[in-house]
């Protein structure tokens, strides 16, 4: 998942998106909103974070442009030192989809970014298949032959994470940082363990081979192959 952070008090920018990309996320930066613009619409991003008080351009502006001028859906996080209602309210109904104050603590910065992020992938893609196997996000049902597979919610969010990257293997360090909550600290085996869970309801239903083992990497979805 990809990020932009704009930002200009260097240092604050620099840590968050160190931290951001130790937990998994691409990140670019820009210290001023029209540096950032120019990023916003060259590349496509999954979220932005936004300051409101920058040099030049300011965060409303930029924010209103992006969503009136481009008509861009990305979802956008406002951060600013200006804690009042008033402020909070007036980003709210330029577009942004939700506000932090500063200070701030980074895990609830990255909550955040995911739960942007994961809302906006359901409404871009209510239905997902791959194969035999069908999800709806707007019910978290996971099936196949349209029989609901049993899955614990754990389960659920590792399969949802796969599914919408086939092909890409990911660590056992990223799952759990992905799937579970900030902090949680891993034992060694529990990645595998929620793995043969899944693989065996999988193959309870009929849906073979589709999770792979990378040695020394991780796990993800094979690729379907394109029989035509």
């Amino acid at each position: 998942m990809k990020l932009l952070v704009v930002e200009d008090e260097k240092k604050l920018l620099e840590n968050v998106a160190a931290f951001l990309e130790r937990k998994g996320f691409l990140v670019d930066t820009a210290q001023d909103a029209e540096d950032g613009l120019d990023l916003a619409l060259e590349r496509n991003y999954d979220c932005i974070i936004l300051d409101v008080i920058l040099p030049g351009m300011g965060g409303y502006e930029f924010c209103r442009f992006l969503r009136e001028e481009i008509g861009s859906d990305v979802p956008i996080i406002i951060i600013t030192a200006l804690g009042e209602i008033d402020s909070r309210i007036k980003g709210l109904k330029i577009g942004a989809d939700d506000y932090l104050p500063k200070p701030f603590d980074l895990r609830e910065l990255e909550a955040r970014v995911r739960a942007l992020i994961r809302r906006n992938q359901l409404r871009s893609e209510p239905v997902i298949r791959y194969g035999p196997l069908t999800y709806d996000s707007r019910s978290g049902v996971f099936s196949c032959s349209k029989k609901e597979l049993s899955l614990t919610s754990r389960e659920s969010s590792i399969l949802e994470l796969f599914l919408r990257n086939p092909g890409t293997v990911f660590s056992r360090e990223e799952i759990t940082d992905k799937i579970w909550e900030t902090g949680f600290e891993s034992r060694s085996n529990i990645v595998d363990v929620y793995i043969r869970y899944i693989r065996r309801k999988l193959e309870a239903a009929g849906i073979l081979d589709i999770i792979q083992t990378v040695p020394g990497k991780g796990y993800g979805l094979r690729r379907m192959r394109d029989d035509g």
